[in-house]
Parts: structure tokens; sequence; C-alpha cells
């Protein structure tokens, strides 16, 4: 199964349809750019695949939808939402330099969308095929979620156009993830007058991280990790309250139930002390199985492609854990995910697209 020769991409056109998606800025939260973003990008997938593009609107901003129409085979997903906040882009412009091409979303994941509609652009049959692109896979995609998992359902294979792994591997396995937040409630006093009478909601918070730390496997590919914390009020007064947030990655089902009940379970050291704990690992694991299938087509189509598994998680994860076939890491070659260095490689470029051109007409076949 050699990869097409002959499929006529043109760097040009793509880089001048990422500098059109990368100079319409798309922070997640922001309803108002991501409503602009969405129109842009339909506007671009009609341009270059014809039909029409739905605008589906939620309370997280608009995700777009297309399909090439018959029987559903193959879904492209991604998002248009980046993390950069208005305004990064009149400091950090869109610039094609030195065979790089930078700018604020460039590599997660704007190249990997303009890739994966011109390599579908070079196929003279696209039926079967279907783009969903969301507006709020940074913050969590809990207005996709839905949508997502039914069109995965409905196409039988996904394939993720986020930024690939270092080197332009694929990414074959992803970690799942979450975000717990630990809230501390102690009783305020005077620290010089009276400090026995308050309940030290930062000393709590203490206890708290070193418990919650302690529930790490790393021989088990289990991350617990506290990232931020908050207590007090002035440099006199026993803290009332305190809060904790925690990262959590996780290569199992069965350690995202472990650690989601340690969580549930954490009690308070100091009498008097009350916590409240929300969250979940919201994104399950997505298992090297899950991409098996599709990375073994796609090393047929280009040999020397290697699959790594990330501890990062994507909407991928979602697909993988319904049993759908996912392949990730399709996207840009490049690297500085969520960094004011992010770049994608051009000569790249090419090769990508092809690749998405081979694999749908590989998966279509099967």
């Amino acid at each position: 199964m050699p990869m097409p020769k002959t499929v006529p991409v043109s760097v040009d056109a793509m880089l001048e349809d990422l500098r059109t998606l990368v100079e319409t800025e798309s922070p997640s939260r922001d309803l108002d750019a991501l409503s602009a973003s969405a129109k842009v990008v339909a506007a671009v997938i009609e341009s270059r695949l014809g039909g029409q593009a739905v605008l589906v609107e939620t309370g997280a901003g608009p995700h777009v939808h297309w399909s090439a129409g018959g029987d559903p085979k193959v879904l492209i997903l991604g998002h248009h939402d980046t993390v950069f906040p208005l305004g990064t882009l009149e400091r950090r412009p869109f610039t094609v330099a030195d065979g790089r091409a930078t700018g604020p979303g460039v590599f997660d994941m704007l190249g990997g969308l303009v890739q994966a509609i011109h390599g579908l652009a070079a196929l003279d049959d696209r039926s079967g095929v279907e783009i969903l692109v969301t507006a709020d896979e940074e913050v969590g995609s809990h207005s996709s979620r839905s949508l997502i998992e039914e069109r995965a359902l409905a196409c039988g294979a996904v394939l993720v156009f986020e930024g690939s792994a270092d080197g332009g591997a694929l990414k074959t396995g992803r970690k799942g993830c979450g975000t717990f937040e630990v809230s501390i409630t102690g009783r305020a006093s005077h620290a010089g007058l009276e400090p026995e009478a308050g309940v030290n909601a930062l000393i709590e918070a203490a206890h708290q991280v070193l418990d919650i730390a302690a529930l790490g496997r790393p021989r088990l590919g289990t991350t617990v990790t506290p990232t931020v914390a908050s207590a007090g009020t002035l440099d006199n007064v026993v803290p009332a309250a305190a809060t904790v947030t925690v990262d959590v990655r996780v290569e199992s089902a069965e350690e995202k139930e472990r650690v989601e009940s340690a969580f549930a379970a954490l009690t308070p050291r100091l009498e008097g002390a009350q916590l409240s704990v929300r969250g979940s690992v919201g994104r399950p694991p997505m298992p090297e199985s899950a991409s098996a299938p599709l990375f073994a087509v796609a090393r047929r189509l280009l040999p020397h492609l290697e699959g790594k598994a990330v501890g990062g998680g994507s909407d991928g994860n979602f697909t993988a854990a319904i049993g759908v076939p996912t392949l990730d890491g399709l996207g840009a070659v490049g690297g500085g995910a969520h960094a004011d260095h992010e770049y994608l490689v051009i000569d790249a470029m090419t090769e990508r697209a092809n690749l998405v051109a081979g694999l749908v007409r590989a998966i279509r076949g099967a």
C-alpha cells in the first residue's frame, strides 16, 4: 500500500489558509471570537471541499460539522479554539521564515486542520468522510463530547489532527487526564492573640497536599500533581479557607477508578476542618490497542513513521474509550504547543496532507 505519488497539494495554498485561521484569534470561552473563528473555518472547508459546513451552536461556542455524504466511514476530528488570549497575534504575528510557520495556534492545532482539509481536497471521491472541528477542546470538551462520540460511532474510525509527537511521531496512546479541586474550610482567629481558637485551613491544606501527592503510582503511569494552592487573607489572621488544585494523569481505567475513589475518601486531619472535593478524570485513557489497526495502515503508507504514547489528552481519548479505532497526532509536525515558541515545519505539510488522503482511501477500502 504505497503512498499516492501524484496527489496535487499546494504548500502555498496551505500556508494561505493557515494564515487565515491564525489571524482569526480564537481563545477558548471567548464566544464572540469563537463565533468569528467558526465561520472562517467553515468558509475554508467549503472553499476547498465544496458542500456546506454546519455551525452547531453551543454555550461554549460553535462547533463546525461538514459531511461529504454517503455512508459515514471516517471522522476527521479537530478543534479551532486556542489557549492564547486576544492580542497575542499583535505580539506574535503569523510569520513564515527559515522553513517554519509561527504564530498562535499554528501547531495546536490549526496547521493540522489545514493539512487535513487539503489532503481531502486531493481526493476525487470524498464520500463517507466527515469533519468535526470543536470550540472547547482546550477547556475540557464539555459541550462537544456527546457530538464527538455520536459521530465517531456513526463513522467507525477517527483520525485526530492534533500536532505530532516529537520528531513527527503519531500519537498511538494517551493518558487519561483530569483536574481535581480540594476546598478546605477552617475557622479564622487572631494569629497573635488566640491562634488556638482558629482552625488553620493552610495547615490542613499542607496535610492534604502530602496525602494527595502520595496517590501517584509512577510505575503504573499514574501522576498526581498538586499544581495551584491558595489560602489566607492577612498575615495576622489564621486562614479560614484554602484550595488546592491537582492535575491527574492515568494509563488505565483501573487507575482512574482508584484515584477518583481516593479523592472522594479524603478526610480532614485537623479537628474542626471540613473538606469539599470536586473533579474527575474527565478524559479516559486512550490505550494503544485503540490505535493499532489505523497505525498499521499509516505505517504501510509511510514505513518511517513512529508511534508514541504521550501524557496529554485530546478528544481522541473519548472516541477510543467507546471502542472506535482512533489515531492521533496526524497534524502539524513541529512543537511548542501552548508556548510562545510554537512552530510548524513547512516541509512536512505535503507529506502529512498526502497521508490523510492515503488513510481515507485505505479505511474506505476496508
